[in-house]
């Protein structure tokens, strides 16, 4: 297994240029079950990081792209008549894919962004009293970007608490760059890309990541930044135990990707702002990510 995580992370390379961070936390959210909110400006390559993502695992992807007009339905499906059989028959919605993509999540309205709690959640659509599975895996990259506030709605925390990891691609530097653009004398690299991982494979990874051993210290150490979140005075809400569950199986992915059975402070350290500055809400001007980096630098490390 650890042969295919290599052979997926050489496919995602070959059209993500030097972006082995970002590639190596999207197959952390993907391995632990969880899903990632990617907040960067346009054109920094988040919808191709998706689209490169679901034809590497040969999964089946859908895009929505997230509009004020947007509805709940076309989100999850609807009923609808069918005259020939007489009766309502259901159309599935994009979220019955393995790979979903929100683009501008931000800017569907808060009755549209709900649509997707319990599916995020719970892996299933609930209509008219009836409950429909999604595919598995199943795994949702949303986009938002953090420049433009005109036209968007904020995410509700309930919805920001279901994305275990929230990070940026950013802007690739000089050389990075220039090599992308080398690239484009053979053609796209995206349509070069061939499935390279099975469904069932991801879903055996996520059992293999669910066994990497975490010790009594390091769980106590991730107990301790979460429970002071809670507790800090320039924070109104703090993580959730939701958000610990999150971020003890993303440290196992982590650990896992690394090539170990076991997990380490590091990998926590590593995680904390991806996992948890996402979840909280500053008092003041406070920015999240300077107050989980505030906790990492005063709880003590075991």
């Amino acid at each position: 297994m650890r042969e295919r995580i290599e052979t997926l992370v050489q496919n995602l390379n070959k059209v993500i240029v030097g972006k082995s961070d970002s590639i190596r936390l999207v197959l952390v959210a993907l391995l632990s079950g969880g899903h990632a909110l990617l907040e960067d400006v346009p054109g920094v390559g988040k919808t191709l990081l998706a689209k490169s993502l679901a034809q590497s695992i040969d999964g089946r992807f859908q895009r929505i792209q997230c509009t004020p007009d947007l509805l709940p339905t076309d989100v999850t499906g609807t009923n609808i008549w069918n005259p020939s059989s007489g009766e309502f028959q259901f159309l599935p919605g994009p979220v019955f894919a393995n790979i979903l993509l929100a683009d501008e999540i931000n800017r569907a309205t808060p009755r549209t962004q709900s649509a997707l709690l319990e599916v995020m959640e719970e892996h299933q659509v609930t209509l008219d009293g009836r409950s429909r599975p999604v595919p598995d895996p199943f795994f949702v990259i949303a986009t938002q970007n953090p420049v433009e506030y005109q036209g968007t709605f904020p995410l509700p925390e309930a919805q920001m608490d279901r994305f275990a990891l929230s990070f940026s691609l950013g802007y690739p530097s000089q050389t990075e760059e220039l090599s992308m653009l080398q690239r484009l004398t053979g053609g796209a690299a995206f349509h070069t890309i061939q499935p390279c991982i099975t469904l069932d494979e991801v879903l055996a990874l996520r059992q293999a990541c669910a066994q990497v051993t975490l010790e009594d210290s390091l769980q106590r150490y991730i107990l301790d930044l979460v429970r002071a979140t809670r507790s800090h005075s320039d924070i109104t809400l703090g993580v959730s135990p939701r958000g610990s569950v999150a971020f003890y199986r993303a440290i196992q992915a982590l650990a896992y990707l690394e090539g170990r059975s076991y997990a380490t402070p590091d990998d926590a350290k590593f995680l904390a702002p991806h996992v948890l500055a996402h979840r909280l809400i500053p008092a003041g001007h406070h920015r999240p990510q300077r107050l989980v980096a505030d906790l990492l630098a005063t709880v003590p490390i075991p």
